[in-house]
């Protein structure tokens, strides 16, 4: 064998991570290649384990998702599976903002500017508070949407720029989780949202 070849990529070297969390290409260009090339055996491997692969070539990123609960399709022991993803449920006002998120990077792709959507943390401040009701204690407020923020980036759905505490890229895997078809309902869901919203904050 020549000395200069390139050793073939390991399934395992691509699988772990993807088990890990999501693959981004700008953010791993090796591995994403990797995981193109084994794209097939990566989802006859993850197939087994009762999750299938998420992979979208031109937004550039990849994760697993668990089969749904009705079961999977022809095969009838995959339901049986316990699940490797686990649910993670939101508040009311952390899904607000992620549709909130989702309906700004819609329009953000119809303007047909930088592929990029960037957004100060007091512009997405601005876009959830005129959903809540008034408070007389603005501090906590803003504490409370704070939270909210830090959330969203803890689940990948926001990355802080480095170097720019107070600004955040809105990460594309977004549309990943609130699709078209969801966000073509969206202002009846928001009316939905605020109303929880509103009640919540009210009622503790």
């Amino acid at each position: 064998m020549n000395s200069q070849q390139i050793a073939a990529p390991s399934l395992s070297a691509v699988v772990i991570p993807l088990l890990k969390g999501v693959i981004y290409r700008e953010a791993s260009p090796d591995l994403w290649n990797d995981l193109l090339n084994l794209q097939a055996r990566v989802r006859d491997y993850v197939g087994v384990l009762g999750l299938r692969l998420i992979l979208d070539e031109s937004e550039g990123y990849a994760f697993l998702r668990s089969f749904p609960d009705d079961g999977g399709g022809d095969d009838p022991d995959r339901a049986k599976l316990p699940r490797l993803v686990t649910r993670r449920p939101l508040s009311l006002p952390v899904s607000l903002l992620l549709a909130l998120l989702r309906k700004k990077l819609a329009e953000f792709d119809a303007s047909g500017e930088d592929t990029k959507l960037v957004l100060s943390r007091k512009e997405i401040v601005d876009l959830l508070r005129i959903f809540l009701p008034e408070s007389s204690n603005e501090s906590r407020l803003i504490d409370q949407i704070d939270s909210h923020i830090n959330k969203i980036a803890e689940l990948g759905f926001l990355r802080q720029l480095r170097g720019h505490d107070n600004t955040f890229e809105v990460r594309r895997i977004l549309k990943a989780f609130v699709d078209a078809q969801w966000l073509s309902e969206f202002e009846e869901r928001l009316a939905a949202y605020r109303a929880a919203c509103v009640d919540v904050i009210e009622n503790g």
